[in-house]
C-alpha cells in the first residue's frame, strides 16, 4: 500500500492573512483558490488549505523541511519582521535556534497561533 499526505486544512480567522504570512516567510508561490479554501502548495506535492472559521481555533504544529540556503533566507525574514522565535517546542529558549542532528531548526507562531517549525535535517537523521 502506498500512502502519502496530500493536504491538510489549516483553520484560521483570515485565510488571506494566514496564507500570505506562510508564503512570505517561506518564500513560497502565492496561494490559489479552490472552493472556500486558499491553497498553499509545497514542493513535495502536499498542500496547506487555509479555511476561515469564527469558531475556536485549536493550534496545530506544522514542520517544514528546508535547505540550508532557504533556512538562511527565511530566518532573515523572521528576524527582519520581528517575529518571535524559539529553539524548542516548549518556548524555553527564545531568540535561539537549535542544531539537532547537525542541522538547524527554529519554531515560530503564525497569526492564528499555529506553531510552525523550520528544520534543515529530519530529526533522528544523525549528524
Amino acid at each position: 500500500m502506498s500512502v502519502q499526505l496530500n493536504h491538510t486544512i489549516v483553520w484560521c480567522r483570515d485565510k488571506e492573512k494566514s496564507a500570505a504570512f506562510l508564503t512570505d516567510v517561506l518564500d513560497l508561490p502565492g496561494p490559489t483558490h479552490y472552493g472556500p479554501f486558499l491553497v498553499v502548495e509545497l514542493s513535495n506535492g502536499v498542500s496547506l488549505d487555509f479555511y476561515e472559521t469564527t469558531d475556536k481555533i485549536s493550534p496545530q504544529h506544522y514542520a517544514f523541511l528546508v535547505g540550508e540556503e532557504d533556512f538562511d533566507e527565511s530566518f532573515d525574514r523572521i528576524c527582519s519582521r520581528g517575529i518571535p522565535y524559539w529553539a524548542d517546542p516548549g518556548k524555553k529558549s527564545p531568540g535561539e535556534i537549535n542544531r539537532h542532528d547537525g542541522g538547524r531548526g527554529v519554531y515560530f507562531d503564525d497569526p492564528d497561533g499555529h506553531f510552525l517549525e523550520m528544520i534543515t535535517r529530519p530529526y533522528g537523521s544523525g549528524g
